[in-house]
């Protein structure tokens, strides 16, 4: 399946014998990241350990210590003089990001509509409308993201026996999270070396339950204030979240203030306006019994809702995202396995609520069945789906895009409605959404200039540490020799 390369220019004439393979691509230290964090590259050579990945080696084979470390030294070297590399290498990681990213955004509208339109008719139509406990089995699906990414993973590299798989596997995700809790570019000569810094799961247990909380009061909000307010004030209000995610992206990850990508958000805003007031529908369906305070309780629930969207997803990419410059492949990897910490933190925890909900008899617990059972799992499903490829999304972009990216499912699910229900598309829906398409279309403009942006300042610095994190890129075909 694999198999090795001959020499090319730009690779080291000489290399350690127990040199890692994954360490023939070396860490991009990127540009100054627009979500201002540090981006050293460190190593941490190892040269007398022998990666687990390697053939035992025979006695009479075994590498002289001295000798590995001197080659890894002029490989190094030799490297560092080798700017010529770079600049391919970094266009062509960033490019393949970057075309991952649109495949995820695909999948994330296509699921995203697809569970919006069951939920709502397993709440109105069937009438199961158990708020909370929807919300408890939808995020703790995520927790089926990782597992079900390790079994594709293995798929693809189905000839490779399991120990090995499983620890080069549990290597990667290790290795990612030191990357994340130091939110700089590690680069690891070998699979057995440790840092020598503090464990990174008591970071990612505490990161979990940061960002989990911040998700689940947001999406509770929405819960709470539907029957609080209006359905027009609901969606103007929650969908305001793209401005907040910008706002704290300016604050929490440094991004620069860029007036193309500030327009992009107010468009995007008031096409989400005129979706919900262009037509004068302010109406609740049962306004009889909606009275001015209630609406506005509900409308602070909802704001608050908004915010904590926006920063979940701010706080999702400045302490669970790996650094700029590491590889889409770690970035993808990385980012289903924190959906699955957020999945087990959701079902380990967030069950509380259930039974005193049930006991207050503010949500009576009932299990579901026959068409509401069948239709609220595919339901669940889909939205594990649009779960793990919005983190994608999120990792491999920025927030900003992500969230106005999301503003799309409003006129996907309109069109859904008229071909589903029959439900005719207002004009005001025709603009908003129009007006929605053009503003991210204007972000994706502007985070292509900036990507380019990036990329040309790191061609203007040159030197030692231009190349990005190739290293666990599923395609490198630098594993031949597990096979030999």
């Amino acid at each position: 399946m694999f198999h090795t390369s001959d020499h090319t220019p730009g690779q080291p004439l000489l290399k350690p014998q127990n040199h890692d393979p994954d360490s023939d691509s070396e860490p991009d230290t990127p540009s100054a990241s627009s979500r201002g964090r540090r981006s050293p590259i460190r190593s941490h050579d190892g040269a007398a350990d022998p990666s687990p990945y390697d053939p035992p080696p025979s006695s009479s084979s075994r590498p002289n210590p001295r000798r590995t470390n001197s080659s890894l030294s002029i490989a190094n070297t030799m490297r560092s003089r080798n700017p010529s590399v770079s600049p391919t290498s970094a266009a062509t990681e960033a490019r393949k990001k970057y075309t991952i990213a649109a495949f995820f955004l695909v999948v994330s509208l296509v699921s995203f509509t697809v569970q919006t339109e069951l939920a709502a008719y397993v709440q109105h139509d069937l009438k199961w409308d158990k708020a909370y406990c929807m919300l408890y089995l939808t995020h703790g699906s995520w927790t089926f993201l990782w597992p079900l990414q390790l079994v594709v993973l293995r798929l693809q590299k189905r000839s490779m026996p399991w120990n090995q798989f499983w620890r080069r596997h549990v290597w990667l995700v290790r290795t990612t999270a030191e990357m994340v809790q130091r939110q700089e570019i590690v680069k690891h000569q070998h699979r057995r070396t440790r840092s020598g810094g503090p464990s990174p799961w008591g970071y990612l247990v505490r990161t979990t339950a940061l960002v989990t909380t911040s998700l689940t009061v947001a999406g509770l909000s929405w819960y709470l204030a539907v029957s609080m307010t209006t359905p027009s004030d609901l969606t103007a209000i929650y969908n305001c979240s793209a401005f907040f995610a910008y706002a704290f992206s300016v604050l929490l990850l440094k991004e620069r203030l860029r007036l193309d990508k500030s327009l992009a958000v107010a468009v995007a805003i008031i096409g989400v306006l005129v979706v919900a007031y262009g037509d004068g529908n302010t109406s609740a369906p049962q306004e009889g019994e909606l009275n001015p305070a209630t609406r506005l309780a509900g409308n602070l629930i909802i704001g608050i809702g908004s915010v904590l969207y926006g920063l979940y997803e701010v706080l999702y990419k400045r302490y669970a995202c790996p650094p700029e410059g590491v590889s889409a492949g770690r970035g993808v990897i990385f980012a289903n396995t924190f959906g699955s910490l957020i999945g087990i933190f959701t079902v380990t925890v967030l069950w509380i609520p259930l039974p005193l909900l049930h006991l207050l008899g503010w949500e009576t617990f009932e299990i579901p069945t026959g068409e509401t059972a069948w239709l609220l799992f595919i339901s669940v499903i889909m939205n594990m789906v649009f779960a793990g490829s919005f983190l994608v999304l999120i990792s491999l972009t920025s927030p900003v895009l992500s969230s106005v990216a999301a503003l799309l499912t409003i006129f996907i699910v309109a069109i859904a409605d008229w071909m589903w229900k029959g439900t005719v598309i207002s004009g005001a829906g025709i603009v908003g959404g129009l007006l929605i398409i053009f503003a991210f279309g204007m972000l994706s403009w502007s985070t292509w200039r900036e990507m380019q942006e990036d990329e040309a300042r790191r061609k203007m610095l040159g030197g030692a540490g231009d190349e990005p994190d190739l290293s666990e890129s599923d395609d490198d075909g630098r594993d031949a020799f597990l096979n030999d």
